[in-house]
């Protein structure tokens, strides 16, 4: 499972800003590693430097002397919507003389077809196959002559989750949907301004935290200081992944450490789900902290009896046969000493499609684990998500295709505990109403097509029913 982009922002004329962005995406370089881009301006005109591969991989000494300016955006891409291809990195830029504008997008926009259409027949054309130039098109489209105008007659038109920062000559604004689906936050550095989807890319670069930016909020920034524009907003809807999974586990979201809520969720789960055993386990490093808390409360002794190779990750050198045939064994080795006859319990964030899991208790059984218990800090995911999240169709969805038993069938376990619903929101300790929880339950925040799918092309242009997937 995949999450949709991280975002970043800065306004400081008296420091190097694509170095900071540089930084502050290196921090959110887990929100996606497809491509990764900066944008910088002087006021005069708009750079770009952006292509696939990691942030350490985008740039260097030599591209990052080369944006200079007094603001900058950033981004790193893991496409939800749009093939992964080099013309569709961000951040984006669309417009023309005092109409410029470069945006960075995370999120997803569930109305874009018919948006792209309308601006189509309007004389609007695209390059890209993302939604993020949609709604720089959007912006640009507005009757409104000032910025904020512009983008609050966007917001209206918009349906799906959105953060963004935008760049003009002289303005950096940071948006955020009216559900709030994805974080967005305001920092301030020696007097200037950042915005970043995380906190954690903020402790990065030395700047500290000001405050969230709330749904529905148009921040702008110039070199008068912040102004903040409200839209009215209905329901709050914060991907409850975020807690989960997303995040990393230092940043703060609604003055929630997410390290202690994952903690507190591995706690919920030794509550609803005790099993005897020898040993916990988590798998690293999404699970770390939830096994702890399953040690914790439990009593059962923690060791690390997965160890994770963390270089593994994006590479441009595929693999052969013989390789790939290993599966989770490039990613984690067992501690056979740790694991040798012994029960047991392994706490993992999530199940999705059920692929993954059965290979990793097939490791920890032939590493000499006696019986493998499996406790899951997520419930079972039945739907999907259409709001930036790369989670799978329903069909692909193990939870909404066989209940408790068969899946602890599916996967080889011993036995299958998930985190109640109820028990993720007493771990995270905030109030449900403020979630989507929609993979979980159904409840969307706003009415989807449940086809609706990841686009592999669109052709510059053209309008493609979104998710309407060929078979």
């Amino acid at each position: 499972m995949h999450e949709s982009c991280g975002v970043f922002g800065v306004y400081a004329p008296n420091q190097d800003v694509a170095r900071l962005t540089f930084f502050a995406l290196f921090a959110l370089q887990h929100r996606g590693q497809e491509s990764s881009g900066i944008a910088t301006t002087d006021g005069k005109s708009i750079q770009v430097y952006a292509d696939t591969g990691l942030v350490s991989q985008v740039f260097d000494e030599d591209s990052l002397s080369r944006l200079t300016g007094n603001m900058a955006i950033g981004h790193n891409r893991y496409s939800t919507r749009g093939v992964s291809r080099k013309i569709n990195v961000q951040p984006i830029v669309a417009g023309e003389g005092d109409s410029i504008l470069a945006i960075s997008h995370n999120g997803n926009i569930t109305n874009v077809d018919l948006l792209q259409k309308e601006l189509s027949e309007r004389g609007y054309t695209f390059r890209t196959s993302t939604d993020t130039e949609v709604i720089a098109h959007l912006i640009l489209s507005s009757p409104e002559r000032d910025w904020v105008g512009r983008i609050r007659y966007a917001m209206r038109r918009l349906q799906g989750a959105y953060s963004l920062t935008i760049m003009t000559k002289d303005n950096l604004f940071a948006v955020r949907d009216p559900f709030g689906i994805r974080p967005l936050c305001l920092g301030m550095i020696n007097g200037d301004w950042v915005v970043a989807s995380e906190t954690c890319a903020l402790d990065h670069i030395g700047a500290s935290f000001i405050r969230e930016i709330e749904p529905g909020e148009i921040v702008s920034i110039t070199e008068n200081g912040v102004d903040s524009y409200r839209e009215e907003i209905n329901r709050r809807a914060l991907c409850i992944f975020e807690y989960i999974y997303f995040a990393r586990p230092d940043s703060v979201i609604n003055d929630r450490l997410l390290y202690l809520a994952r903690q507190d969720m591995g706690a919920g789960l030794a509550e609803e789900h005790p099993v005897e055993a020898d040993l916990v386990i988590g798998v690293p490093d999404s699970a770390t902290a939830a096994g702890i808390g399953y040690s914790y409360k439990s009593g059962i002794p923690w060791g690390e009896g997965l160890i994770k190779n963390r270089y593994v990750g994006r590479t441009f050198i595929e693999p052969d046969q013989r390789i790939r045939d290993l599966g989770v064994k490039l990613k984690f080795n067992p501690l056979r000493p740790l694991l040798e006859g012994k029960r047991v319990v392994l706490v993992d964030d999530s199940i999705v499609r059920g692929t993954t899991t059965p290979q990793v208790i097939k490791l920890l059984r032939k590493a000499g684990a006696k019986e493998v218990h499996m406790r899951i800090c997520a419930p079972p995911i039945c739907y999907p998500c259409f709001f930036g999240v790369d989670m799978a169709t329903r069909w692909e969805l193990i939870a909404a295709q066989k209940n408790v038993p068969e899946i602890r069938d599916f996967i080889g376990a011993d036995s299958l505990g998930y985190l109640s619903v109820d028990g993720l929101i007493k771990a995270i300790a905030l109030p449900k109403d403020i979630f989507c929880t929609a993979c979980f339950t159904g409840d969307y925040p706003i009415p989807v097509q449940l086809e609706m799918d990841k686009l592999d092309t669109i052709p510059a242009g053209s309008y493609t029913p979104f998710g309407m997937k060929q078979r």
